[in-house]
């Protein structure tokens, strides 16, 4: 699991997640970063039509029509039905690139719809967005990333792994083993402090962290971190905090403001990491 990271609130957020080639979000400069890169990607999430997330996107979509690279790489947009705004983009540029030389495809989305990733023999990956709390009017996403996993039966749970072994060529792996759906990571998009019950058991969290002093937040409509570090205090399973779409202000202060935050959460068994306003984070 390998993010490549720019987030700056105000100017331009995206996400690029691998090995899947999936990207959250597609803000301004991405593709001078990304040179013919863009070619990897294979799905486009956007969490909702603010300018910072989607101007990217006509960037990119040229880039990969007219640079040299492999036009039989589809390119799949999924966003949330209904926003205006990215709808109105979108014909914009369809409308200035009418000779696409590669497969674009279009995909509203609406909450708990399944977009797979991976659909390989048993191992599975699908993206499922949820609704978020931004600004007034506009439809916003978030989006989890489930892996299916499988786990031994209770019933199994005594035997040794030399009986288990036996079991299993009798009957079979999938006779002892149960299937379940995990976590393995959620994109909050711009939103309030996503609430425990949305992100417990979630393996890599990125939330949106505007404000690291909260006393700086006037409107409602992101996240500070008092109550991001309440709701992951409030929540299990979280392995690693990965906080975005800082604000410009503490860029001088982003290292006193992690080793703040790492002291709050000590003792979670959660890892954090910030997001610089000014540099591609990666990990």
């Amino acid at each position: 699991m390998e993010f490549q990271i720019f987030s700056k609130a105000l100017y331009s957020t995206w996400i690029l997640y691998r090995p899947e080639r999936v990207l959250f979000d597609v803000g301004e400069g991405i593709s001078t970063v990304l040179g013919n890169s863009v070619y990897a990607i294979k799905d486009i999430f956007l969490t909702h039509g603010h300018v910072d997330h989607i101007s990217g996107l006509w960037g990119l979509i040229n880039t990969r029509n007219t640079a040299m690279g492999d036009r039989n790489k589809q390119l799949q947009i999924n966003f949330p039905s209904g926003n205006r705004a990215i709808e109105a983009y979108l014909d914009f540029i369809i409308g200035m690139n009418p000779r696409l030389r590669y497969n674009m495809i279009l995909n509203p989305l609406n909450v708990g719809d399944e977009v797979y990733l991976r659909t390989a023999g048993s191992f599975r990956r699908h993206v499922t967005p949820f609704k978020v709390k931004h600004t007034i009017g506009e439809i916003s996403y978030g989006y989890h990333i489930y892996e299916e996993r499988r786990k031994l039966k209770e019933i199994y749970g005594g035997l040794s792994s030399k009986e288990i072994a036996s079991v299993v060529k009798e009957k079979g792996r999938e006779a002892v083993t149960d299937t379940y759906l995990q976590k393995i990571v959620t994109v909050s998009g711009d939103t309030f402090a996503l609430p425990p019950e949305v992100i417990s058991n979630s393996e890599t969290l990125l939330h949106e962290c505007t404000f690291l002093d909260g006393k700086d937040r006037r409107n409602q409509n992101h996240s500070s971190i008092d109550e991001v570090i309440y709701t992951v205090r409030q929540s299990s399973g979280i392995k690693r905090l990965i906080l975005y779409h800082i604000s410009g202000r503490y860029t001088s202060k982003i290292k006193k403001w992690h080793n703040i935050i790492k002291k709050e959460l000590e003792g979670t068994g959660t890892e954090v990491f910030l997001v610089h306003p000014e540099h591609v984070f990666e990990l």
